[in-house]
């Protein structure tokens, strides 16, 4: 039985009449669940983070890290890691790395330090870099062109999405009973299915490549890429200007050098000139503010929650509920309506959405709303994913060649990574100056302001936490207080909604302009696919016959 199992698992990846695998339903639930493997650390940890404060007498820095650390492995390895994957075999990625995720749930689950605890998230990331690529990249290697890899890859995105959204859910209802590394084990088990799932239904090889992987650009890359999210993620704090300051510079040196690299490399890790593909970088960028707002909405709307409406973990998590929803329930007509109307279409459409969910929270979301506000705004934004993130993520497996399918599936990593922390950085940026500015002015026209000491006075500017903790300080003014900080973030939050509207309308204006229509897409992505095609036809027959199926 155990050896039918095996060769089972290392069966070809027979093609059906749509172009699909055997049993096709199985494999893309084997990738999804891959998928949430990944997915589920990076958002489960941040509602967490004061019971992890509390726990550890944690400074805000180490708070911090604990946050990036699993965002920073993951965004800093993908493209290296894609492209191994495409080399050596993307099936022994993908369960090589569900298999580390388990050590480096447990490391978390049972750190005994802050840093053991930093130390175990940046080691779940690099595992997460290893299985969260190749999902994609077997999509697009199992799934020929067409409407069956479309939709495969709609639900991948929406699933993917819907997950990351009620990641904040699980971790409030885990924390409500349990201790704060509960929260950590909930991988073990899923991470032990979604291995044998792998190998039991995953082929050996699809569609590799024999060349050899640029391991130099790879190291330059995850150099780049992991200097450019620390800084990204430490700019807001004041303490940290010079550290960001020597981070930009290293990014600076590492991204030149890289390019230098890439354009030399006989093989490169990231080919430049499938990256100049119009169809590719356009659906990039786009993907980057299509998960960058979801990722700022999320981040905003927790503690906009939380904080001015007083959301216990629990009900912020459940609030959250209709963006997963709607991602999921819209991604079949999404696949629908890149395959009739083009990405194109889509992409805006989709944009239309989410400037519709930014719009409702600027101008509705107010101190004393009904919840069915909150619902609509989150609905919205869910929808514009929902649409948009299937073409983003199409996009850039249609434009390369199914040996560089790495580079679109690192590609598409880095649109939610690189988009979350550039909208949560920008978003938290504008909301912590506008909240400190609006609790300035409250502070400079109460009466008796010169009898307020500057170390109250800059606790209070600080957050809203620091207003919390001086009104605990001060119970005779907790009321005042508490008022002045939530009309304060409300003043900061403006801020952030309109920073959201201004990328969504800079994304749609981008694809309106940029973005082939649907004729001449399909035109575009044809003449890649043939000249890629004849470029492995004329490398030789290792090439134009790239590993499928093999046993492993």
């Amino acid at each position: 039985m155990a050896n039918h199992a095996a060769d089972t698992a290392d069966a070809p990846a027979k093609a059906t009449a749509a172009d699909a695998p055997e049993r096709a339903g199985v494999v893309l639930a084997t990738l999804i669940i891959i998928a949430a493997v990944a997915n589920l650390p990076l958002a489960m940890a941040n509602v967490a983070l004061p019971s992890i404060g509390q726990a550890f007498n944690a400074s805000q820095t180490q708070l911090n890290l604990v946050a990036v650390a699993y965002s920073l492995g993951l965004a800093c390895s993908v493209l290296w890691l894609g492209a191994l994957g495409d080399r050596y075999g993307r099936k022994l990625m993908a369960m090589l790395g569900v298999a580390l995720a388990i050590p480096a749930a447990l490391i978390c689950g049972f750190a005994p330090s802050i840093q053991i605890l930093i130390v175990g998230r940046l080691f779940g990331g690099f595992a997460a870099g290893m299985a969260y690529p190749t999902t994609l990249s077997l999509i697009a290697a199992l799934w020929g062109p067409g409407p069956g890899r479309t939709r495969s890859i709609a639900l991948w995105a929406a699933i993917g999405g819907a997950i990351s959204a009620t990641g904040p859910l699980l971790s409030g209802l885990l924390l409500s009973s349990s201790p704060w590394n509960s929260i950590f084990f909930v991988v073990v088990p899923i991470a032990a299915v979604a291995l044998f799932m792998a190998w039991r239904f995953i082929p050996a090889h699809v569609h590799e490549t024999d060349e050899s992987v640029d391991n130099l650009g790879g190291i330059l890359s995850l150099v780049l890429v992991g200097s450019f999210i620390l800084a990204l993620n430490f700019a807001p704090v004041q303490s940290a200007r010079s550290a960001v300051l020597a981070l930009l510079g290293v990014f600076l040196v590492s991204l030149i050098l890289f390019v230098i690299r890439q354009r030399r490399a006989e093989n490169p890790l990231y080919d430049l000139k499938i990256a100049g593909r119009r169809p590719f970088w356009v659906a990039a960028l786009a993907g980057i503010i299509v998960f960058g707002s979801l990722m700022g909405a999320m981040f905003i709307g927790q503690q906009f929650l939380q904080d001015v409406l007083g959301y216990s973990t629990v009900d912020a998590g459940f609030a959250i509920l209709p963006a997963a929803i709607f991602m999921i329930l819209v991604a079949p007509r999404s696949a629908k309506l890149v395959e009739s109307h083009g990405a194109r279409t889509t992409l805006l459409l989709g944009y239309i959405f989410v400037l519709l969910g930014f719009v409702v929270m600027l101008l509705l979301w107010n101190e004393g709303i009904p919840y069915w506000i909150i619902g609509l705004g989150y609905a919205f934004v869910g929808i514009g994913v929902g649409l948009a993130g299937t073409p983003a993520s199409r996009t850039l497996t249609a434009a390369v060649p199914v040996t560089r399918a790495g580079m679109a599936s690192g590609t598409a990593d880095l649109q939610r990574d690189l988009g979350g922390a550039l909208m949560q950085s920008l978003f938290g940026a504008l909301l912590a100056a506008g909240y400190a500015a609006a609790i300035s002015a409250s502070l400079a026209a109460a009466p008796n302001a010169a009898q307020v000491p500057g170390t109250v006075t800059n606790e209070l500017t600080m957050s809203f936490a620091g207003a919390q903790a001086v009104a605990g300080q001060y119970p005779q003014y907790a009321d005042q207080i508490t008022a002045a900080a939530k009309s304060a973030f409300l003043a900061g939050d403006q801020y952030a909604y309109i920073a959201g509207i201004i990328a969504v309308l800079i994304g749609a204006a981008l694809v309106f302009f940029m973005f082939p229509k649907h004729e001449e897409e399909q035109k575009m992505l044809a003449d890649y696919h043939a000249q890629d095609m004849a470029a492995m036809a004329a490398a030789g027959p290792a090439e134009a016959s790239p590993k499928t199926g093999e046993s492993s």
